[in-house]
């Protein structure tokens, strides 16, 4: 076992993006925000970690998201493009890489970005891979190459929030169980599975919905960890960030010392389910704030009156921020004067969602300082073979060079 923490900066940012971050670690080379294992020249391309145990060591490869599997973190172990958002290039190298499985959310621009491309899903039939949209399907499914769309899909035609997915429903542990199952062979794999959805949540403000998918992604690394048990002298696990996402901290100046993080157990949706499921409704009815709170109580636990010491009870000045969110959602009234402070308190997302995911965070003792990426070091846990070479502060790109001297790729 062990602990170790990387830097995160890349060629052009303190606060860096996951392209170039994900770049660091497949390739050992940094690069601007935005690429994908391409230098800042986007001349020159890099082969990745995933790229050479398929070449050089005959190992078979499998890619896991629960984001869209043209995103760019699942993408800087296959494809190599000057911009993130070439989502429709970046599918082509998909299908290209010759990679056994891939498993997740749904591909972005599947027909192109006008929609006039011939379907990558197509495409990959066409060279050899099967591609499953079901999850009895998955479940049937024994060997690669294989394509394996989550059934359940969510908004941005991602996985499922962890406290949104309902009971039967895949989590990323099972495609990570199916994985294992079709990459094992004689000469080993490599496995990317990648937790994204805590990414997403953060970038919102949702505690309570990026603690679920870390517990989801502690699941998936769990099915890793059983497999090590009966591999032990020839598995290594590494389980790292690209970057921190949204400033997320222990300790609210609301709080002083003092954390109640069982609070966030009150909430039982996202603040994306919360949009498409409520919020919408609220806006074509226009909902009661009344009304609204009894879904804010049910669904947050948030409640305008209670008995004393109740910590979930909003105060005066809570449900002055809840009511102006809901003006602002419901009613599309300005909340402020001032557009500065309109981003400040709601971002680019729903500002009834929103202000109940702060509320209820800042609860609980906790807060983010952004909607985008810090620059913040990383951990770096690893289990298993040479997992000891991970220890100690270092840069994002030594990931790579540690995995290629062990393994002796060049």
């Amino acid at each position: 076992e062990a602990a170790g923490s990387a830097v995160t900066y890349d060629s052009n940012s303190f606060a860096p993006d996951s392209a170039s971050t994900a770049t660091s670690i497949a390739t050992g080379h940094k690069t601007y925000s935005g690429s994908i294992n391409v230098d800042e020249t986007a001349t020159i391309s890099y082969e990745t970690i995933s790229e050479k145990v398929h070449e050089q060591l005959g190992m078979k490869v499998g890619v896991i998201s629960s984001v869209n599997l043209n995103h760019a973190t699942p993408a800087a172990f296959y494809a190599h493009q000057a911009s993130r958002n070439s989502y429709y290039e970046i599918g082509l190298e998909l299908i290209d890489s010759g990679f056994d499985y891939f498993a997740g959310g749904a591909l972005l621009k599947p027909d192109g970005a006008d929609g006039d491309k011939d379907n990558l899903y197509d495409l990959a039939k066409e060279a050899g891979y099967t591609v499953v949209k079901t999850q009895a399907e998955a479940e049937q499914v024994t060997s690669g190459p294989v394509i394996i769309v989550d059934e359940h899909l969510a908004h941005s035609d991602a996985m499922a929030y962890e406290l949104d997915r309902e009971d039967g429903q895949w989590a990323l542990a099972d495609y990570v169980e199916k994985g294992i199952e079709v990459l094992d062979n004689n000469k080993g794999f490599f496995m990317m599975c990648e937790g994204g959805k805590i990414d997403w949540a953060c970038h919102a403000n949702d505690a309570g919905s990026t603690v679920a998918d870390t517990v989801a992604l502690a699941d998936a690394v769990q099915v890793a960890i059983d497999f090590a048990k009966e591999h032990a002298d020839e598995t290594l696990i590494l389980v790292t960030g690209d970057h921190e996402t949204g400033g997320l901290t222990i300790g609210f100046a609301g709080t002083d010392y003092d954390t109640y993080l069982d609070l966030l157990e009150s909430q039982k949706i996202s603040y994306a389910k919360f949009d498409s499921d409520y919020v919408s409704r609220y806006k074509e009815d226009k909902t009661s704030f009344e009304d609204v709170l009894k879904d804010v109580e049910a669904l947050f636990g948030l409640k305008p009156q209670g008995e004393e010491g109740d910590k979930l009870v909003l105060t005066d000045y809570e449900l002055e921020q809840l009511r102006a969110a809901y003006e602002k959602s419901v009613n599309g009234t300005a909340a402020s004067q001032y557009e500065q402070e309109e981003y400040v308190l709601y971002g680019t997302y729903e500002p009834l969602s929103v202000t109940l995911t702060h509320i209820i965070n800042n609860k609980s003792g906790i807060s983010f300082t952004s909607y985008s990426h810090t620059g913040l070091p990383v951990a770096v846990l690893a289990h298993g073979v040479n997992a000891g070479q991970f220890n100690g502060y270092y840069d994002n790109t030594q990931i790579y060079h540690k995995l290629a001297g062990m393994l002796g790729i060049a």
